[in-house]
């Protein structure tokens, strides 16, 4: 409980400190994945797994954080919220809308 009485909101802090932790945030350029930050993402994994949501976050190992995350399984889905996925179980990252690269 913090001091307000209030439980902490576990994910908002984790979102928080992995991203004050990324230097690559500090030297991004357009071509980076920094573009799909604002667009709904297709992240395939190891093992046949996928999931589609928002990507807000990745650092030097390729590390993600994905918000509105679903699990897609088949034609099953299951929402989880925000995620990180480990970088080494990632196999593709893919937009669902055009990327407009700003001129």
């Amino acid at each position: 409980m913090s001091r307000s009485g209030q439980p902490p909101d576990l994910k908002k802090q984790a979102f928080h400190y992995f991203i004050s932790k990324s230097s690559l945030f500090a030297r991004m350029k357009p071509t980076d994945l920094s573009l799909f930050f604002v667009l709904i993402s297709v992240v395939k994994l190891n093992a046949n797994c996928m999931v589609v949501g928002t990507l807000r976050g990745f650092d030097q190992f390729m590390n993600l954080v994905v918000d509105n995350t679903v699990e897609v399984n088949g034609n099953e889905k299951s929402d989880i919220g925000m995620v990180v996925i480990r970088g080494n179980s990632v196999v593709t990252v893919e937009a669902l809308e055009p990327v407009s690269r700003a001129q």
